[in-house]
């Protein structure tokens, strides 16, 4: 790997010797094929500009992303009890891959089924889509400073940088239009788009993409993640759980057996959304994220965990009860949603129905009832299955209460909040199974405002309950089958192969 990689010029870039493309019919010598051309590419962008410290540039400097394709001239039927893992026409299908190794059981698995279901071999290449320099240092490399500022010259004379006007999510908006002979997408986003949010991952949450699981919390109170990180200290401690490492910001690793942390650096200071990690193999452990309060931050953190394609997130968080008949305390599972937060507006309109997906919402309920011990009639009491209206404005009682109470009641809403219809209507849009789980913290339009000393009553009484529901419901899901978990509820008409 210390050689110097052979070069050649071609269209006035210095790049890496051409790969010839090859056919795999093994999902795993695929998958490592990927990687030695990522790997290859990588290492030659980022030598030609630490190369720069000592030596005058040559050219301009340009490495592909690897890309895998499919043919196939057959109409065949395909299992359609799957929602993945098969194309829907005859045609060419490809993907830019980035970061093979961390997404290696992901794509072996999407190969597999391919390989399976169109006994057509896949041909992995090399791509036409330049690997922008900051991508190829990865998340957390501030190449700039390193060597850039000893220049004469703009670095984007000298390699590609980061592109926004390619790095989108028309794919998995279902707007995306191949040009004529271009290959159609065989997965919901290109190597860009998710370079992008892995960069933007370790940004928000100080913590490495390569931690987080494939069953996500998310909660937009601290109190949630203060019990989640003593329940994952406990169970490191005693180490006879399932976990195997507890990953905190500054990707402080705490591993089965241990009290404490054995590796990372503490920040100085929390990022906007920390992330905590329990990790088990094959990334089926729970990672846990505060999102903080309001919408846009809701869509801003599930826009970037969604290209790990997790298999299920959910939210957990504090709502306004909108009935007398609620009480502080209960909890709210939604099974519809009022979409007023208005930051998926331009992605995903509005008339767009979000529908309830019943594995998450039968794993929720059957949580409900084991954590609290209770069953039918008694379990209606502490919980109510209704629609929940997310808003964009925190002060909404401040204004004229006609409006927003007269819609929120033609509506049937039992709870208000600012981030679970976004949470949700992002997962319908990402294909990622979604749920939400609230707890009634307050009762505006009864007189029941959120006062310090019921605040703390109620954190004290519910957070901890609240938290272990939502635990036990994310491993009754991971129990499941992937393929009944990924319902095709969630998918359109023309659908990339891709999970």
């Amino acid at each position: 790997m210390n050689q110097r990689i052979s070069s050649h010029i071609a269209n006035g870039f210095i790049s890496p010797d051409p790969v010839e493309p090859q056919e795999f019919s093994d999902a795993a010598s695929a998958v490592a094929a990927l990687e030695a051309i990522y790997d290859r590419n990588t290492r030659f962008l980022c030598e030609a500009f630490q190369g720069l410290a000592t030596e005058k540039p040559a050219g301009r400097y340009r490495a592909f992303y690897p890309q895998i394709s499919l043919e196939t001239t057959s109409f065949g039927m395909i299992d359609s009890r799957l929602s993945y893992g098969h194309v829907v026409s005859p045609g060419r299908y490809a993907a830019t891959i980035t970061r093979p190794s961390l997404f290696r059981a992901y794509l072996t698995t999407q190969f597999e089924l391919l390989l399976r279901n169109h006994g057509t071999p896949l041909t992995v290449s090399e791509s036409e889509t330049p690997i922008p320099l900051h991508f190829a240092f990865g998340e957390g490399a501030y190449v700039e400073a390193a060597v850039a500022e000893k220049l004469d010259m703009p670095l984007r004379d000298l390699f590609d940088t980061p592109d926004l006007a390619t790095t989108d999510d028309e794919i998995v908006n279902g707007l995306y239009e191949p040009a004529p002979g271009e290959s159609q997408p065989l997965a919901p986003f290109k190597a860009q788009r998710i370079d992008y949010s892995l960069a933007r991952l370790s940004h928000y949450t100080a913590t490495a993409p390569d931690h987080f699981q494939n069953f996500v919390l998310f909660t937009n109170y601290q109190f949630y993640i203060d019990e989640f990180c003593a329940h994952a200290r406990t169970l490191m401690s005693e180490g006879n759980s399932d976990y195997e490492f507890f990953v905190e910001p500054g990707n402080l690793i705490t591993p089965t057996g241990h009290g404490s942390p054995t590796e990372g650096i503490a920040p100085a200071r929390l990022p906007q959304m920390p992330a905590y990690h329990l990790k088990r193999k094959d990334h089926g452990g729970i990672t846990m994220v505060n999102i903080g309060v309001g919408p846009s931050n809701a869509k801003t953190i599930t826009d970037h965990i969604a290209v790990l394609r997790p298999h299920a997130w959910l939210m957990l968080g504090h709502c306004a009860g909108l009935r007398n008949s609620q009480n502080l305390g209960d909890y709210v599972l939604a099974h519809a949603y009022v979409r007023e937060d208005h930051v998926l507006d331009d992605d995903l309109p509005a008339w767009v129905p979000i529908p309830a997906l019943a594995e998450v919402q039968v794993a929720v309920q059957d949580a409900v009832a084991e954590v609290t011990g209770l069953d039918g009639y008694d379990l209606k009491r502490i919980m109510r299955t209704g629609t929940v209206a997310t808003i964009d404005n925190r002060n909404w009682e401040l204004r004229d209460q006609r409006g927003p109470v007269q819609r929120l009641s033609q509506s049937r809403a039992i709870a208000l909040d600012m981030e679970s219809a976004t949470i949700a209507a992002n997962g319908f849009r990402f294909r990622v199974p979604y749920g939400t789980l609230l707890c009634v913290s307050d009762k505006p339009l009864h007189g029941e405002l959120k006062l310090p000393g019921m605040a703390s009553a109620f954190y004290k009484t519910q957070v901890n309950q609240h938290l272990q529901i939502g635990l036990l419901a994310m491993q009754k899901l991971a129990a499941m089958p992937p393929e009944r978990l990924h319902s095709r509820k969630l998918r359109s008409f023309f659908e990339t192969a891709f999970q």
